[in-house]
């Protein structure tokens, strides 16, 4: 599994609102100079995070974004599903059920599944609040 820039770039995002975190909105042009990422690439990012619930947000020249919910309610997983879509490390694993023909007699399926289970826990005990520590 790769996490593509987006995924990780979401996550700086989402670290930097969280280090910034106060009654005022952020500005993408304040995040975008600190982070050293496009205003346009972060538009996308703030894009897929405000539609999942993610992030609050105000237009105008006092506008910006910022956390919908405290830094300990966010995890790595919920960031990183946004961005990246499924984070299975092999197709098989995606529907649930198991769709692939093979799954009955496959020899390394409990391997992949207990790999996917590993990467889920991990990234679902990091919080946003972690990176603030």
């Amino acid at each position: 599994m790769k996490i593509s820039t987006r995924g990780r770039y979401a996550l700086r995002f989402m670290i930097d609102l969280a280090k910034h975190d106060g009654p005022d909105y952020v500005s993408l042009k304040d995040i975008s100079a600190r982070q050293e990422v496009s205003v346009k690439y972060l538009e996308q990012i703030a894009s897929l995070l405000s539609k999942q619930g993610l992030l609050l947000s105000v237009r105008g020249p006092t506008g910006g974004y910022k956390l919908a919910k405290k830094t300990s309610e966010y995890t790595v997983k919920e960031i990183l599903s946004v961005t990246e879509g499924d984070l299975s490390p092999i197709s098989c694993l995606v529907d649930t059920p198991n769709k692939c023909p093979r799954a009955s007699i496959c020899e390394t399926l409990t391997f992949w599944t207990e790999f996917k289970d590993s990467i889920d826990s991990f990234l679902s005990k990091k919080t946003l609040q972690d990176f603030l520590k």
